[in-house]
């Protein structure tokens, strides 16, 4: 053979692939087996900051329907290997008004959630629409409801919740207890600050003001806190394989909108006659205007003669919350966090930086419902309730048991995250549903 010519060595077609086979079955057992070895996950793993792999991307939908306005929250979770969730992403949108406000024409208030639910439909992924679950938890606007006006609203959101791509189960749609929107508040705000999966952590208390009702939930340390409390304020559950104890209340119809109507002297679902008024020391004296609050209109007006408005308004107020609230010593000392009203009337007075929140004490209220107050008695401004809503929050405050001196921390997000019971409920009503599969 001369050097010109090139010798090809021929390999038998079957053994080879044989043996390709063999060398990529242990390659790949080599990978999965090796602990130092990084495989690439597929695209429904996810790596944190520090480099842990999360697996199965998944979500949950909770409509909070209040009783000023009706929100979607839309989570984006990866579950971790500490069998904790850990949240990605929440995608949140509000409307107005509440469900409430379509008491007397229920299938009015379709297109408002058909609209929040074509948000959710746009969020997830088509694959993922059958496992996730659509919840709606309504708060103390349906609660203050007669029962069949609630409920037919609730049919209402009931059917679409049905047509929807989304997993409807039996209890998807209906009225949240008090005492649960506000031990759901406390999950929420306890698992974004870590301290709910870290137990050497101080858990936070919680302090929410809605329109209808008012939450105060907190870890109770004191023996005297359990001996103490009236009957149904302790409760008891379980979380990420922990066991907790917890001092809870929802006190329906002090809500702030709620206590204004009490304040000027009207009740819950009785509109007074079309010529009558409602006249409160609280506003402007002489002042006319209106309040609309579940679906009724009412005539408001300043009282005439009233010498200081604040202690006129604060004597309206005590008349409301006199032997209403139980007071708790213990929530001297727990650091809380308050959130809704509490957060909206403070950035309404510049107390807060309404971009980030910030530190409040009690007597911060207290000054600027005096200053509020002393001001409108020449001018009604533009939010002419504003003295009453500030003297109410002074006042509920001291009665919960709260000092002056007391520092409250005012946020609407912790980490980006909504700070509501819907984050908490939506832990609850998925491993619900996992336990019903």
């Amino acid at each position: 053979m001369s050097s010109s010519e090139t010798t090809t060595m021929k390999i038998p077609k079957l053994p080879f692939l044989l043996l390709l086979a063999l060398c990529i079955t242990l390659y790949i057992s080599y990978l999965r087996w090796n602990p130092s070895v990084q495989i690439e996950k597929s695209e429904s793993d996810l790596k944190n900051a520090h480099g842990t792999v999360r697996h199965e991307i998944f979500y949950g939908i909770m409509f909070d329907a209040g009783s000023t306005g009706t929100r979607v929250h839309v989570y984006k979770f990866s579950q971790s290997s500490s069998g904790a969730p850990h949240l990605e992403h929440e995608l949140f949108k509000a409307i107005k008004p509440g469900l409430s406000e379509y008491a007397d024409q229920p299938e009015k208030c379709a297109a408002g959630i058909k609209e929040l639910l074509d948000i959710a439909i746009e969020e997830i992924p088509e694959h993922l629409w059958r496992s996730t679950p659509l919840v709606l938890k309504a708060t103390a606007g349906l609660r203050l409801l007669p029962e069949e006006k609630a409920q037919k609203l609730l049919d209402t959101v009931k059917n679409i919740f049905q047509s929807s791509p989304f997993l409807v189960g039996k209890e998807s749609v209906s009225i949240m207890d008090g005492t649960d929107e506000g031990i759901f508040a406390w999950i929420t705000v306890n698992f974004l600050t870590g301290s709910l999966t870290n137990p050497s952590a101080k858990l936070a208390g919680m302090l929410d003001l809605g329109g209808g009702s008012t939450q105060i939930t907190f870890y109770p340390y004191e023996k005297s806190t359990f001996t103490g409390a009236p009957p149904g304020y302790i409760t008891n559950f379980q979380l990420f394989n922990r066991t907790f104890h917890l001092y809870s209340h929802s006190y329906l119809g002090l809500g702030l909108m709620s206590a204004r109507l009490q304040i000027m002297g009207g009740t819950e679902g009785e509109p007074i006659a079309p010529d009558g008024e409602l006249i409160t020391p609280c506003i402007t004296p002489n002042y006319v205007t209106e309040f609309n609050h579940a679906g009724i209109t009412y005539k408001v007006k300043g009282q005439n003669n009233v010498k200081s408005l604040y202690e006129s308004c604060y004597k309206s107020v005590a008349t409301v919350l006199t032997n209403k609230v139980n007071r708790a010593d213990e929530v001297s000392p727990v650091f809380f966090y308050a959130f809704s009203y509490y957060f909206d009337r403070a950035e309404d007075t510049h107390l807060i930086d309404p971009s980030v929140g910030g530190y409040v004490k009690v007597r911060d209220f207290e000054t600027a419902a005096i200053k509020e107050c002393t001001s409108i008695e020449k001018t009604a401004g533009s939010n002419p309730y504003l003295c009453m809503d500030l003297t109410y929050i002074t006042h509920l405050l001291q009665d919960l048991g709260f000092p002056k001196d007391k520092r409250l921390k005012l946020v609407k997000k912790i980490n980006d995250v909504e700070t509501s019971w819907a984050l908490g409920a939506t832990f609850y009503y998925m491993d619900v549903m996992k336990n019903n599969d």
